[in-house]
Formats: C-alpha cells, structure tokens, sequence
C-alpha cells in the first residue's frame, strides 16, 4: 500500500470555478476528514518539527539551507523591501525577491552592518532575496507579520507594537533613511527597478533540534527545503504533473501554489485516482483544514451526488 498525499491551497483559493464532473464524483465518494486549518499545521502534518512550536520559525529553518552554522543563535529575517510612501505613511509593493544581484545585496547590507552591529545583531545576506540578522539564542522578539500578510497594505498596522516593538520599529526607521539614501537605488530607478528602501523583519526564532518525515517530499519551497535539509531527507522539486513513480512508496507533493481547477483535475487527481491500486490512498489536503481521502473501493458509493464546487 503506497500514500500519495497532495499539499493544496485553501479550498476558497479556488474560487467558485464548477468542478469537472468526473471530480466531482471522485471527491463526493472520497472520506472526508477536517484538521487544523493554516499553513503551519499543514506543513506540520506531514514534516513534524520537535519541538512542535519550532515550525514556525522560518528564519533559522531557511538560514540552514543557506548557509552553515544555524544551530547555535536565533536568527531574523531581515529581507530587503520597496516601500511606497503615500498621504498614509507607506505600503509594502514588494518584499524578498527584488531581482537583486549578490553584489547589489552586499553593498546595500554594507551600508547597514554599522546599524545593526551597534546592536549586536550582526547582519548576513547569504542569498539576495533572503536577508538575516543573526540573535542571542535567549533573545525576546515580539511577533512580525509574514511579508505575505502585509504585501499591498499600509505598513503601520503590521509593525510589531508595544514595548517590545519599540526598539525594532526604530531599527525599521533608522534602516530605511540609510537605504534611501543608498546610491545604487537612484541607478536601479534609472534601469526601471524597483528600489531598496526598506527591510522586513520576520520569522524569528531558533531551528527545531530535528524534523520527522515519513515519506518522499517534492516542493519549489525554500521553507520546505530547509525542513527536509534538517530532517537529512532528500528534497525534490514539484513535477508538472503527477507521474505514476510517485507511487513508489509513500510521497508528498506540494501543491500550495496551484489555483486552476482543470489543472487540479486533469493533472493531479484523476489521472492519480486511476493508478490506485488494492489499498493504495490518494489525499487532498488543503490548507483550510479539510482532507479528501481517495481509494479505490470508493466506486462503489455511485449513490452519492457529486460535488460542484471545492467547498461543498
């Protein structure tokens, strides 16, 4: 018996896009299962990190991948960001992936080593998307939004708040005015680029002391990557489509990205659906919390309505 477990979006990512018929029986027949809904708990069902509250440290998990030495401090993403002032302050247009060079990134973090080490926390830019400011291991942080949560929206409800906030949302000003006035900004207008004029802190925390994965993982997912690095499995990039060795064993194939229901369908689940064989399972697992289990004894629940849509 084999498990081939998809890592899908939340359901309403979809949209109301109708489901194509011959899905929609496949779901309808399918055991239905809820769990702990969000990307943290998706993640952790599958790649479970101990102690269980280290998932959610991005920063030293991805810090791993990166570059050596993660084990022994905290770490602090600290990625480069593009700013637009407005009447309201500023919105965050862009965050991480910049379309910086290694060199660009180094001569920005120059130009803030001084800010940060005068506070002891010195900062690294191992990759140009991914800055990192380096912590005491016993080091206090307030709690940061995720860029994802804050991409489009006015930067001020987002800033970490209170007495724990105070000194980071000073770091932010104080990091912004050097970069402002960094020279490669006014060259990277002049090539219709987007300028680095702010950081993002986010993801703080320590690295898990080990991950446990049960099967083979494929994902583009740095986050994911990093877990499996610390597990010492091998990571795999997604396929394009399901191909029938994934039924080699138990695997894991991530799908977070994906927003096409035709692509769901006629990719994914139906040509997976058909390769069960015996007590093979095929699960959906969506990041809302809801599960779909798939076996090949289900045909025989012809009774049963198909679905129209993903949230049914």
């Amino acid at each position: 018996m084999s498990r081939l477990t998809l890592l899908l979006p939340a359901r309403a990512r979809f949209g109301d896009t109708p489901l194509p018929v011959e899905l929609g029986k496949r779901l309808a027949r399918a055991d239905h299962v809820s769990s702990e809904a969000g990307a943290k708990a998706q993640l952790q069902r599958h790649l479970q990190a101990i102690p269980a509250h280290a998932h959610a440290p991005v920063a030293p998990i991805t810090r791993h991948l990166d570059a050596e030495g993660a084990e022994q401090q905290a770490w602090l993403r600290a990625d480069p960001a593009y700013v637009q002032i407005d009447i309201n302050g500023g919105r965050m247009l862009a965050c991480g992936q910049m379309g910086l060079t290694a060199q660009e990134a180094e001569s920005f973090v120059a130009s803030l080593r001084t800010l940060f080490g005068d506070e002891g926390f010195p900062i690294s830019a191992p990759t140009p998307a991914r800055w990192y400011l380096m912590l005491p291991r016993e080091a206090k942080l307030p709690a940061f939004d995720p860029p994802d949560d804050v991409l489009g929206d006015d930067l001020v409800p987002h800033l970490p708040q209170g007495d724990a906030g105070r000194r980071w949302r000073r770091l932010l000003n104080e990091a912004q005015i050097l970069l402002h006035n960094h020279p490669l900004n006014e060259a990277r207008i002049a090539q219709g680029k987007l300028p680095v004029n702010s950081l993002w802190f986010w993801g703080g925390g320590v690295l898990p002391d080990f991950v446990r994965v049960q099967a083979r993982v494929f994902s583009d997912d740095v986050l994911v990557h990093g877990l499996l690095k610390i597990a010492q499995a091998p990571s795999a990039p997604t396929p394009s489509r399901f191909d029938a060795s994934l039924r080699d064993g138990d695997a894991v194939v991530d799908l977070r990205g994906l927003r096409d229901v035709a692509a769901l369908a006629n990719e994914w689940v139906l040509p997976a659906a058909t390769s069960l064989r015996g007590k093979d399972e095929l699960t959906l697992d969506f990041a809302d919390g809801m599960a779909f289990d798939l076996r090949r004894s289900q045909r025989w629940r012809f009774w049963r309505k198909p679905l129209r849509l993903l949230a049914e």
